[in-house]
């Protein structure tokens, strides 16, 4: 095993960089950890677009079969169509390979139960004490699982995006949006371009060739976008829809070429949703108060939760929301599934355009206005001690804060918050920093990194 494993677990799933801490016998290894959890059954295997995917994915599914599931393999998908075809199939489970907004180097499993939403946080502790016991339980040759493919999901998953309420489907195909995509070469590459085509969308395609050759840094946040932005200004497009490689989340850039905030994403989703229902919207920690503020704006009520599309939609659940997501471009429709869906994004960004008869740039000039800083950097090895450090520096800049300590520490003051959490699937630490006055959010930003060098 080499020196310098890289090795990230939580509800988000195992990830790790392939060759160093993630290798076929450990992805075997879960597989056989999840088919011992779930006993008997079948499972859904899909896999984004990476070059390790077809080795990692032939691991996951020889561990499944050793314990006797069989498993229904259903290529290279999106994350959500993963979700979906687990509930359709009625599985009990499913795994998608993928290491979602990570760099080319990474891989990893993601695990759904059988209403094809993330395990939930005890289900992963036991599915991690089954692994690290390794008492798995292995069939004799007789009672091994057996595979199948299909092929169609991803047909599917655009057939029951298009029949979704609330969606605005005339008003879409008559504005003739020109819209350029860029899904990094993922899963997103053949889904969102097919979506957009029966939307009467004139598509201009960069990117979608779903080889896995990731032509910049994955996450589609708005540093990366700059090649999405010059095609729309060369093709004079009303906007750009970019997704990450296992296309679970939407950004977008506007007609001028300027890519605009993901938290927008999830704003404009929850705007066109409540338009048209009534419910309580979530939210995680992590998401600008430009959805709080949306949300509330239009009478529904508002709850956080941890960051993690796991904990969103156990909270979804239990508060019976009508829409949520995270701010990072992942929006959930639980009408549909319960499960962050750039197709369901798409839809909704053009269903709001339309209906506003709108421009991308002008609707976003009507929501509120923040400075929002994202930023990361390695773990320390003294971070819990600089955490304590860093609350009464904060204090002192911005008065009064209120704290949340459910997923790092998140302090509300009053023109903004703060937050900084380890992340869930990298080695790292994730700074935010908002406010309405970008003054105080560079300010704030600038002490802070100093607090943590």
């Amino acid at each position: 095993m080499p020196k310098n494993i890289c090795l990230v677990k939580s509800t988000s799933g195992v990830r790790g960089i392939v060759g160093a801490g993630l290798d076929p016998v450990m992805v075997a290894a879960y597989g056989a950890a999840f088919g011992t959890l779930l006993g008997r059954g079948k499972v859904v295997v899909g896999r984004d677009s990476r070059t390790t995917g077809e080795m990692i994915k032939s691991a996951a599914i020889s561990g499944l079969l050793s314990v006797g599931m069989d498993v229904v393999d259903i290529g290279i998908v999106p994350t959500p169509t993963v979700e979906i075809a687990v509930k359709q199939l009625k599985a009990v489970g499913g795994i998608c390979l993928t290491a979602s907004h990570n760099p080319a180097p990474w891989n990893a499993l993601k695990f759904f139960n059988a209403a094809g939403e993330f395990i939930t946080p005890a289900q992963y502790k036991k599915l991690d004490r089954i692994f690290e016991s390794a008492r798995f339980a292995y069939q004799p040759h007789d009672k091994i699982g057996a595979v199948s493919y299909q092929s169609d999901w991803i047909e599917r998953h655009i057939k029951k995006t298009l029949a979704l309420k609330n969606l605005s489907l005339s008003a879409i195909k008559r504005r003739k949006f020109r819209v350029v995509v860029d899904a990094i070469n993922g899963a997103g590459s053949e889904a969102l371009p097919d979506l957009l085509s029966r939307l009467n969308v004139e598509l201009f395609c960069i990117n979608c060739n779903g080889d896995g050759n990731f032509v910049h840094e994955p996450e589609p946040t708005p540093r990366n976008l700059a090649q999405l932005g010059r095609a729309v200004r060369k093709h004079k497009a009303d906007l750009g829809m970019a997704c990450d490689p296992d296309a679970d989340r939407l950004a977008l850039v506007d007609q001028t070429g300027r890519p605009i905030s993901e938290e927008l994403t999830l704003a404009i989703a929850v705007r066109h949703l409540l338009r048209h229902r009534k419910g309580s919207t979530v939210i995680n920690l992590s998401t600008s108060n430009v959805t709080a503020d949306t949300a509330r704006a239009a009478g529904s009520r508002l709850y956080y939760a941890k960051v993690g599309e796991a904990n969103v939609v156990q909270m979804m659940h239990k508060k019976k929301a009508v829409i949520g997501g995270e701010g990072n471009g992942g929006v959930i429709y639980p009408s549909f599934h319960a499960g962050r869906d750039s197709l369901v994004a798409a839809a909704m960004t053009l269903s709001c355009l339309a209906e506003e008869k709108s421009d991308l740039a002008t609707l976003v000039e009507t929501f509120p206005t923040y400075y929002n800083i994202k930023t990361k950097a390695s773990l320390l090895t003294n971070f819990a001690k600089r955490m304590n450090g860093f609350e009464k520096s904060v204090n002192s800049m911005v008065g009064k804060t209120k704290a949340d300590r459910r997923d790092g520490i998140r302090l509300d003051f009053k023109n903004g918050w703060i937050q900084i959490r380890t992340s869930n699937t990298e080695p790292i630490y994730r700074l935010i920093v908002e406010s309405t006055d970008q003054g105080l959010t560079d300010e704030l930003v600038g002490t802070i990194r100093k607090i943590f060098k």
